[in-house]
């Protein structure tokens, strides 16, 4: 736990969405004394009755624990005099409409700092960034303030569903803009994860992390185009993955499924942007994100043809899409950057007029609605008399979901499409006049009677 005398215990978070309160809620419970700064009205006034605005496992229990010791409390702004000696910015770095990574917030709340900012404090940039940010953009904006102070990039790299385990086992990299500022955030993260990673520079740490999501979003895009192969050769890519690298050190492929979510929807976008600047092209990086992006339009096109090849599909059918959070393992209902989405849009232009509904374990009822589906409240209601259902995440209730029973409640011809492969479809026995058909597999979907292959 944390001593008397360590001079770092009065801590400013800024930015109190899932990187912020995650991050506040475990340094409080460490023993720090936490200011979170806030400026949406709903997340404060969440936050006051010990609510948290998102879902995390175990997040809301710790949170009315610290807010109870009086070691977390948040506010709308900095107070003056407050004597935090630590300020971490963990905003929020959207794409913009034009493509491009806003700093505005970024900026915003470092010009915030600065009107605090006494000598001798440590500021620590969490955002994920273009490259260049820190020194390029908040040191300017911090130096207008005239005091001497520490500057260092700590990028998060929890895992949604898990970031409070995470936040203590996972090492921390942090990048110092001297090595007295990486010294001292060394420091302040060793209190919290065992392992601190130093690194050069504040660029090395910003590459970090955004190379780290690139990463993830090129393994996934192959695995993707893996499944457009097999879809043209009429194989199995769930076979083909899952049998290649059974006992075989050197093949490591994911699953193909839906890529999206808060970070590898935009952070692929944010290295490349960083890198134009200096004249070069990530061609590998940018063409796995476009894969990506496509897959959505490329699957319900797919689908249409399908459906206009099935006797009987009515032009205006019920489409249900199940998981509307932009994953399902670990659970959350986060819906910043679901695939979701751009599902149901390329759905509206494929099946204009259809009845749209959603289901999603953990997302409420309200989300859905105003996702603009008509929200059920089981897996049985949403299939029931639905002509095409999609499974759009990987949730245990999904993965797990007594299919062919549900499938009986569906309308004639029914269709089940299953981004995610949770079933094989040679193992299914399903009732007459409903097929199921798997990402990757659509050369081993079972059809209806007289459906021809899309």
């Amino acid at each position: 736990m944390l001593t008397d005398d360590f001079r770092d215990r009065r801590v400013c978070v800024l930015g109190l969405g899932y990187v912020g309160l995650t991050l506040a809620v475990a340094m409080a419970d460490l023993g720090f004394e936490v200011l979170g700064v806030e400026v949406r009205t709903e997340v404060l006034d969440a936050l006051s009755m010990g609510k948290a605005h998102f879902y995390e496992p175990g997040l809301e229990e710790r949170l009315q624990r610290v807010s109870a010791a009086g070691s977390f409390r948040c506010s709308r702004g900095i107070p003056e005099n407050w004597g935090a000696t630590v300020f971490i910015i963990t905003v929020g770095t959207p794409l913009g409409a034009d493509g491009h990574s806003r700093m505005d917030m970024v900026e915003n709340v470092s010009r915030e700092v600065a009107s605090r900012l006494k000598d001798g404090d440590m500021v620590i940039m969490r955002s994920t960034v273009k490259l260049g940010t820190t020194r390029k953009v908040v040191t300017p904006i911090l130096d207008v303030a005239g005091r001497r102070y520490d500057l260092a990039f700590c990028p998060e790299r929890t895992l949604e569903g898990k970031a409070l385990v995470e936040l203590r086992q996972l090492p921390q990299i942090v990048g110092g803009l001297t090595l007295a500022s990486a010294v001292r955030a060394a420091q302040l993260f060793q209190l919290v994860t065992p392992t601190v990673v130093r690194v050069s520079d504040v660029e090395t740490a910003e590459m970090i992390k955004l190379i780290d999501n690139a990463q993830r979003d090129v393994a996934f895009a192959y695995a993707n185009e893996v499944a457009r192969a097999c879809d043209a050769v009429g194989i199995s890519a769930a076979e083909v993955i899952q049998a290649g690298k059974l006992g075989y050190p050197r093949t490591n492929l994911p699953m193909p499924g839906p890529v999206g979510g808060p970070c590898l929807e935009k952070d692929p976008h944010i290295l490349a942007e960083g890198l134009r600047e200096l004249g070069m092209v990530p061609e590998i990086t940018v063409a796995a994100r476009k894969l990506n992006e496509r897959q959505p339009s490329e699957v319900v096109s797919w689908l249409r043809r399908l459906a206009d090849a099935t006797p009987g599909f009515p032009t205006q059918p019920t489409i249900a899409l199940l998981g509307i959070a932009f994953k399902g393992q670990p659970a959350t209902d986060d819906l910043r950057g679901t695939m979701a989405k751009p599902v149901l849009e390329a759905i509206k232009r494929a099946f204009p007029g259809a009845r749209l509904r959603g289901y999603d374990a953990v997302v409420a009822s309200k989300e859905i609605h105003d996702f603009g589906l008509a929200p059920m409240e089981s897996l049985e209601e949403a299939f029931a008399n639905a002509h095409l259902a999609l499974i759009l995440n990987n949730h245990p209730v999904f993965t797990m979901m007594p299919l062919q029973g549900l499938v009986e409640h569906m309308a004639r011809p029914g269709l089940v499409y299953d981004f995610w492969n949770c079933f094989r479809a040679e193992d299914l026995h399903l009732p007459e006049g409903t097929g199921y058909i798997a990402l990757g597999s659509h050369g081993r979907a079972v059809l209806p009677k007289g459906a021809g292959r899309a």
